[in-house]
């Protein structure tokens, strides 16, 4: 049997702890998922309970793990070749654009050499960014796990504009803010990735220790939709 130590809480309650080795066994049996907790998870019932359907409608929720991959490389060189090699897609090309599909493996362009690929399909899982590490080996550039920096958040719905435009600089406007979109930006003052990723469906990528707060306002100014319309 393997040895077994009490720590003072345990030891008062005569109930022994699992030696390293079990602990380590537990752990590894159970889904990764479920060892972690999203930067707003404690506030899916409030996203839930604050939903409005019909001609007014408008929905919020976490998509929680999600794949982010911070990549850094100068478009053209063959650093940004290799990047493209790896992720199949091409790099975004100018300020606002995205490349690749949005409920997938997708591309936001956040400055003339930087650049965030996610993957909505699918959540982290350690060494996600190794295969775009070691394209890179011996150039210039870079590629990070950023998944644990920023957690994705998604309004939807006929009055998602609505709410965004509250509190949002940008011109949302689908002539100049059409699906595809992705800038730097803030709401209130948070700042964000803002992402359409479809017609009515807006990403918003704020840092996680920001989520909180910025779940809090989205709600609050989702709530008059809730009503009917003053003629």
């Amino acid at each position: 049997m393997a040895d077994r130590t009490l720590s003072p809480f345990t030891a008062a309650q005569a109930d022994p702890v699992l030696s390293t080795e079990e602990a380590t066994a537990l752990l590894e049996s159970r889904p990764p998922d479920e060892l972690r907790r999203s930067p707003v998870a404690h506030l899916a019932a409030a996203m839930a309970a604050a939903e409005v359907t019909g001609e007014r409608s408008v929905a919020l929720r976490e998509l929680p793990f999600t794949l982010q991959i911070g990549l850094r490389a100068e478009i053209g060189t063959p650093s940004a070749q290799a990047l493209e090699a790896e992720l199949g897609l091409e790099l975004p090309r100018h300020h606002g654009s995205t490349t690749g599909d949005a409920d997938g493996l997708h591309v936001l362009w956040l400055g003339p050499d930087d650049f965030l690929a996610v993957d909505v399909s699918r959540t982290q899982r350690t060494g996600d960014e190794q295969p775009f590490a070691a394209a890179l080996e011996g150039m210039p550039g870079l590629a990070v796990d950023l998944s644990g920096n920023r957690t994705v958040l998604e309004l939807s719905g006929r009055s998602a504009r609505a709410v965004l435009e509250k509190s949002c600089h940008a011109d949302l406007h689908p002539r100049e803010f059409p699906v595809g979109t992705g800038i730097v930006t803030a709401l209130g003052t948070v700042p964000v990735i803002l992402h359409r990723s479809a017609e009515e469906t807006f990403r918003i990528l704020p840092r996680a220790s920001f989520a909180d707060f910025l779940v809090r306002w989205l709600l609050d100014g989702m709530e008059e939709f809730g009503s009917e319309a003053l003629p």
